[in-house]
């Protein structure tokens, strides 16, 4: 078992940084204007006695993110797109409409503010709800704060791998996504030793069923029409191409120490199960409940207790059937192109993960049809060659670096715009 490894969790012993039972922990949120941040504030304030929020971070959408800020009252305001003075401003202008104080949180702007959040020393926990790679320098200041990291930002672990774990001490980083939520619970009924495999659910997305030659002709609209959970552009496409699957895979192996060939992936279309852990014995432990993000959310932040009333569980007097199907890796073969890239070294996953960003820009662009996303994506890592990329950057090939992880992206990116 590897240091920062969930697997050693037990319930209730709470063993991490952050609050115990009885304390209302200080959250910081990163990404607060987002899917993630905004049903995190929406659990913050159903459980005012477990939790406040004392520090933001946005993007784009100043308006939203300073009236987060004035409602909750929080002490710190974070932003990468909006000057001091037009977040000063923009908090006068919500706490006029409502009829609040004229704030004076401290700010921060520019390409660091959102770290600065994270690292924030009035918080204890932090959730980081940041969608792709840029999420990485928040994780990495929250945990070298020592606050207890709500991960959602699945990204900055798979593509920072060895330095997200080394920098997380053991009981630290706990998942957010609703699948390594649903391991990290049913993992508690049993030892590391007794894990045969861990199977993670798949929706199929917009396109379960679809052949390769039908997923050709498939619109961005379309790949936007999530069956079951409402999500940002980047993650809802990466869903119907599977990527969003096949990153999870990985970041379920770095989260849990379990070896590659040892995570499954099936398709369940009614999203209630969440995932499984198949013990030793042959005994299969799963979570379900109805596709509601505020439960891994409430969990994330509570960590290692539950949260009373963050969402609604299955309603066992009514008939269901739950269905599962084998993945079809010829019509979605990302799952299995990121195992290999996992496997290749430190760096593959960046070179993956931001080939693929620039792939579904180019899609909804009208640059590339949908089945290239991931054809790019294998064409991209085929050509990688980290001694020289890496070198050439400037950075060591053989000592995994923040620098080398954005030289790899770096890289990355420029090859795959030039296939178009």
């Amino acid at each position: 078992m590897t240091h920062g490894s969930l697997t050693d969790y037990t319930f209730p012993a709470d063993h991490g940084p952050g609050a115990s039972d009885g304390a209302c922990r200080a959250v910081a949120l990163v990404g607060s204007t987002g899917s993630i941040g905004t049903q995190g504030l929406d659990v913050i304030a159903q459980a005012p006695e477990r939790f406040r929020a004392v520090a933001l971070s946005g993007g784009a959408n100043t308006a939203l993110l300073a009236e987060q800020a004035v409602a909750h009252g929080v002490e710190a305001v974070g932003s990468a797109a909006a000057s001091e003075e037009e977040l000063r401003a923009a908090l006068a202008d919500a706490a006029a409409r409502l009829r609040r104080p004229d704030p004076r949180p401290a700010l921060f702007t520019g390409p660091e503010a959102a770290a600065r959040i994270a690292a924030w020393e009035g918080a204890d926990t932090v959730l980081n709800g940041i969608t792709g790679s840029i999420g990485l320098a928040p994780t990495l200041a929250a945990l070298r704060a020592g606050h207890r990291l709500a991960l959602a930002n699945k990204e900055s672990l798979i593509v920072g791998g060895a330095l997200v774990k080394a920098a997380a001490a053991p009981g630290q980083l706990v998942p957010v996504d609703s699948e390594h939520s649903a391991l990290a619970q049913a993992l508690r009924g049993g030892t590391a030793g007794e894990v045969r495999r861990l199977v993670l659910t798949a929706s199929g997305g917009p396109f379960r069923g679809f052949s390769a030659a039908q997923l050709a002709e498939v619109t961005p609209a379309q790949a936007l029409a999530h069956p079951t959970w409402d999500m940002g552009r980047v993650v809802t496409t990466n869903s119907a191409s599977l990527v969003n699957k096949a990153l999870e895979v990985i970041e379920a192996h770095l989260l849990f120490d379990v070896p590659l060939e040892r995570i499954d992936v099936v398709v369940h279309s009614q999203s209630v199960v969440h995932s499984m852990v198949e013990f030793t014995d042959g005994s299969t432990l799963a979570q379900a409940s109805p596709p509601d993000m505020r439960l891994p959310i409430a969990l994330g932040i509570g960590w290692p207790h539950r949260v009373l009333g963050a969402a609604a569980g299955c309603d066992w007097t009514q008939a269901a059937q739950w269905t599962f199907e084998p993945l079809d890796e010829a019509a979605f073969p990302a799952v299995s192109l990121a195992k290999e890239a996992a496997a290749s070294s430190d760096t593959h996953m960046a070179v993956f993960n931001a080939a693929n960003e620039e792939a579904v820009d180019a899609f909804h662009g009208g640059r590339i049809r949908f089945d290239q996303i991931v054809e790019t994506v294998r064409a991209v890592l085929g050509e990688y060659r980290p001694d020289g990329v890496l070198a050439a950057a400037g950075a060591d090939p053989d000592e995994l670096t923040v620098e080398a992880v954005l030289a790899a992206e770096d890289w990355a990116r420029a090859a795959a715009r030039g296939r178009w």
